[in-house]
């Protein structure tokens, strides 16, 4: 797949202007979206967080034991979980800035960036620590897709290729788009698979000099169809196009911040 596919995704997306030199700046400017790129990565999920309250956790005010608005729910520990991962990211995308090899940065994050997604509301007691052991072991399907990821014993073996193809790969853009649309198909965890795959998509394109990019929720469906047609039809190009142009259009305005 990831043959077949490689060209379509290059002749879809633009490569990026220029890497970036200024890491400081750079990680400014990540930071400056944050907040939006959080409220709309939750609310792809079906969480109900809201701008103020991701402002909160990010500045370290947030109460659960306090105010009754903030207290220890499923959706403001998504929003906990997405703030401690988000802050690994940004240490990953320094190392690619540095010069290591993206997909083996990826290889060796990926662990710990599912811990923190979850940790959270492990320690609120919404989920099991169990939960947290390694792949799924059990089979999931995506509500309204044709496709079924493969079976539990598959996910063993296919993330190692994943991680292989990521490490090899020359093309940023192809990493970015191939490395999201692979990692959903194969779906190696019960949940946080979506999370996942767009921190692994900005992985790739911001140390290439692309700015993050935020997946917008009012484009879900198309998002949602876009990966369908990649996962059922083999039809890679409407997804190539769709974070192409996301990418180009937010890094002349970033996205306004939600309400």
């Amino acid at each position: 797949m990831w043959a077949q596919m490689r060209e379509t995704v290059i002749a879809a997306f633009p490569q990026a202007p220029a890497a970036p030199k200024d890491i400081d700046a750079l990680l400014k400017d990540v930071e400056a979206r944050y907040v939006t790129d959080a409220h709309h990565s939750l609310s792809i999920e079906g969480y109900r967080v809201t701008a103020t309250l991701i402002e909160k956790i990010r500045d370290g005010i947030w109460n659960p034991d306090g105010d009754e608005k903030d207290r220890a729910t499923r959706d403001a520990m998504a929003a906990r979980g997405y703030f401690e991962t988000h802050n690994l990211v940004k240490r990953d995308l320094v190392q690619v800035i540095r010069g290591e090899n993206a997909g083996t940065v990826f290889r060796n994050a990926l662990p710990g960036w599912y811990q923190a997604l979850f940790s959270p509301s492990v320690q609120a007691g919404i989920l099991k620590a169990s939960d947290l052991a390694g792949y799924r072991n059990d089979q999931v399907f995506i509500r309204g897709a044709l496709h079924v990821p493969v079976s539990k014993e598959a996910v063993r073996d296919c993330m190692p290729v994943l991680f292989d193809l990521l490490e090899t790969e020359t093309e940023p853009r192809v990493r970015a788009v191939l490395g999201h649309f692979l990692f959903v198909h194969i779906h190696p965890y019960m949940d946080g698979n979506g999370r996942l795959a767009r921190f692994l998509m900005n992985l790739m394109l911001v140390p290439a000099g692309h700015v993050w990019t935020v997946i917008p929720v009012e484009r879900r469906s198309e998002y949602m169809e876009a990966l369908e047609q990649a996962s059922s039809y083999a039809n890679i190009a409407p997804f190539a196009r769709f974070v192409a142009e996301l990418a180009g259009q937010q890094a002349k305005q970033p996205l306004p911040r939600p309400c």
